[in-house]
């Protein structure tokens, strides 16, 4: 990924920048035309790889992965009741592949290419990088195949190459979400010749070449990336799979500190920012000076995860006598400031087939202090309470506060904060006895979010590892059903079981807010969470 001298010099100007901001930009020729194009993004953590299929890649990955590669589909868009732009979770859309078609029985669905799609080195893409790509994602284990496997992708034999430009998906099973899988970021389609060229026989999907190096097609490719400091995007101008984006370069650095990031966004020196504390949204929508759009993520929770393979929260009555000690309110209003879903007080019956929903629990300390005498723990415990650093905006407060509720039940709770970058290799390795986390399902399905949290084939999410061969019945059932009645009696029972066996305890359902210069347009809610930057336009 070479990059020319203008470039270059350009990098080192603004590396040069601190919280002085962007605006020192501002006396170069030509650049009332630039800033209009560019859009100036300031983040707390960015990338710590360029291949989302990578061990341990964080959350931001997502957002290079959706902007940099294709996928074979995307979603439609809809407008959401107060005016925002979102994806349409029930229909999809083109991208690389122009069109597509479901066979008469079912069973399978072939792509039509686009001919004048090319990667970034001005490779035709063609029908076998498609098969290489989805080869790929079923076959480097973790994240990226057990995503696969949520909509029965999971063989390389279920791909195949029909001519250049044509490319079939054979189905194992009928299932509801295998197309909608196809849409999300995980198959994404790679330069296959050149990753090959930079694979090794220990390596044989170049795992380690792509977590340095970006091979795509998509609308933006990466132009420079300091991890830790600064990744800038420059549109590709031969992207054929949807309208020229109008910012032609995104630059986005990694400003830990949310006061320098409110700071630089309030005077101007900054386009874009999300990941502040819900405080900081609080005041920066009554005072006006940018705006702020939040949208409830949808199959999305906020929770604390427990242990249930390990002593102590292998006890279920443990494990509910921290549900009713939660101090629900306190978080909500004191470290959520109201920017979230209350997930608690809810009914005891479970009425509806739709998740997330409030559990029946609230805060009651004598009912928590009678279920730790029932679970013999009537004179304590100690434990640890682990959360990801970089949440820790509202991870912190939140710990704290579940810290000294816990206290008066006689549990002492040490907070134990994990760097960001080791989080997801943190939990991979289920010995945390409690954890504060956030999970949102990017298929909007309560049995796909309950197929990664609490299904016996334990993957990465399933922080609590969670072992019920009732709830995977359960839950395969509602995956594969075509009777709306049966599905329906299925969701409300695993649901139902969820809340009596506790693996975690709701607080709430997040808003995800982003702040942005009133002259920025085009924001596109994402289940990902992360920015469509070919969306953007600035007037």
């Amino acid at each position: 990924m070479s990059s020319s001298k203008t470039h270059l010099s350009r990098r080192i100007v603004l590396g040069g920048l601190g919280a002085a901001g962007l605006s020192a930009w501002a006396p170069r020729a030509g650049w009332a035309q630039g800033r209009a194009e560019t859009l100036l993004v300031v983040q707390e953590l960015g990338p710590n790889s360029l291949d989302m299929q990578g061990v341990g890649a964080n959350q931001t990955v997502n957002g290079l992965a959706w902007n940099c590669y294709d996928r074979l589909l995307s979603y439609a868009a809809k407008t959401l009741p107060d005016g925002t732009t979102s994806y349409d979770r029930a229909v999809l859309a083109p991208e690389l592949a122009e069109s597509w078609e479901v066979a008469p029985d079912g069973l399978s669905c072939t792509f039509k290419l686009r001919k004048a799609a090319t990667f970034h080195d001005g490779t035709p893409v063609t029908a076998r990088d498609v098969k290489w790509s989805f080869d790929r994602a079923v076959s480097v284990g973790g994240f990226p195949t057990f995503q696969m496997s949520a909509g029965s992708l999971e063989k390389p034999e279920q791909f195949v190459v029909v001519d250049d430009h044509t490319f079939r998906i054979d189905y194992i099973r009928k299932d509801k979400m295998l197309l909608f899988n196809v849409a999300v970021v995980v198959p994404f389609i790679i330069n296959s010749e050149l990753a090959k060229k930079n694979a090794t026989a220990e390596d044989p999907w170049a795992l380690a070449w792509l977590k340095a190096n970006e091979a795509g097609s998509g609308a933006y490719k990466v132009e420079s990336w300091k991890p830790g400091t600064e990744t800038v995007l420059s549109r590709f101008d031969n992207w054929t799979c949807g309208p020229l984006p109008k910012i032609k370069r995104v630059i986005a650095r990694d400003i830990p500190s949310a006061g320098t990031r409110r700071a630089m966004l309030e005077r101007g020196d900054a386009d874009l920012s999300s990941g502040f504390a819900p405080r900081d949204f609080d005041q920066l929508i009554k005072e006006g000076k940018v705006k702020v759009t939040g949208v409830p993520i949808p199959n999305a929770l906020w929770y604390v995860a427990l242990n249930t393979a390990k002593p102590p929260f292998d006890n279920v009555k443990l494990r509910q006598a921290i549900a009713w000690a939660m101090p629900y309110e306190q978080i909500q209003s004191s470290a959520f400031f109201g920017r979230a879903v209350p997930m608690y007080g809810g009914a005891s019956e479970v009425s509806r087939p739709v998740w997330p929903q409030p559990f029946p629990y609230v805060t009651d300390l004598d009912k928590a202090k009678a279920l730790m005498k029932e679970a013999g723990f009537e004179a304590g415990l100690e434990t640890t309470l682990s959360l990801d650093a970089g949440t820790a905006t509202v991870g912190e407060p939140t710990a704290i506060l579940i810290q000294e509720n816990l206290a008066k039940i006689g549990i002492k709770a040490a907070i134990d904060k994990i760097p960001g970058a080791n989080w997801r290799t943190t939990l991979n390795k289920k010995e945390l006895p409690m954890a504060l986390n956030r999970f949102s399902g990017w298929l909007d399905y309560p049995e796909y979010y309950f197929y990664w949290n609490f299904h016996g084939r334990n993957s990465i999410f399933n922080i609590s590892s969670y072992q019920s061969k009732d709830m995977d019945a359960l839950i395969e059932t509602a995956r594969f059903t075509n009777d709306a009645a049966e599905y329906e009696a299925t969701v409300k029972a695993f649901i139902t079981l969820c809340m009596r066996e506790v693996p975690v305890v709701p607080l709430n359902q997040p808003i995800h807010d982003v702040a942005m210069q009133k002259n920025v347009s085009g924001y596109e809610f994402w289940f990902h969470r992360e920015p469509d930057y070919r969306q953007f336009a600035k007037g």
